[in-house]
């Protein structure tokens, strides 16, 4: 058995959240108490939340384990819309768990990217200034997939803009648009748009003004 498989199996015996003792995951992956101890060692030191010592046992100490997710950016994006809800609510368990669930999220979220945004400053994710951005996002979709033009406003100045493409990067998200307003390209930061409004105009594909213009 390849260690990365053995590894995965212990996780697996251990999810129960019972007590194991090192012999008993010995005899049920074959292999030596030694071997057993190493891997545990490395299962902790990967972050897995282990608890116990060499001759009393281990247990996973974690409430719940869940298996790898793939998330799309629309299932992404109603996860955080959820928090961010949940993260004002009155209730001070229910803010401290999203809060808590957020920096899981975000702690394995990728945020490099091969032409990520010059420094950005995050805001702490998905609270602060970032929440309030959510509420464009629907709004930004729906325009992106009608073809239809958007009045942004940002920094208290009003923007024609063709929305684009919509680009999350590990804590902030952003829109690639077409700027009528200043005759070309733009990626605005949502969280920093103060109000958006939906205009009855729509747009067709120009010759360069499109997303493939923007990436060539």
């Amino acid at each position: 058995m390849r260690r990365a498989d053995r590894l995965m199996q212990i996780i697996q015996l251990l999810r129960d959240g019972d007590l194991h003792r090192a012999g008993d995951l010995a005899r049920a992956t074959g292999v030596s108490l030694r071997t057993i101890y190493r891997d545990m060692d490395t299962l902790a030191a990967s972050g897995v939340p282990i608890a116990g010592e060499r001759g009393a046992g281990y247990r996973v100490t974690a409430a719940i384990t869940l298996p790898p997710l793939n998330l799309t950016m629309v299932e992404l994006e109603a996860l955080h819309l959820s928090l961010a809800a949940i993260g004002q609510a009155a209730d001070d368990d229910l803010r401290n768990a999203a809060r808590s669930l957020s920096a899981k999220i975000d702690a394995v979220l990728p945020e490099d990217r091969s032409k990520a945004p010059a420094s950005y400053g995050f805001a702490i994710y998905p609270f602060a200034d970032a929440a309030r951005g959510f509420q464009h996002l629907p709004v930004i979709r729906q325009a992106i997939r009608a073809r239809q033009k958007l009045v942004v406003t940002l920094d208290g100045k009003d923007r024609t803009v063709r929305p684009l493409k919509l680009d999350y990067w590990g804590r902030l998200w952003t829109s690639v648009v077409w700027c009528e307003t200043s005759r070309g390209f733009a990626e605005l930061r949502i969280d920093q748009i103060s109000a958006l409004r939906l205009l009855p105009s729509l747009f067709v594909a120009e010759k360069g003004k499109t997303l493939a213009d923007f990436t060539s």
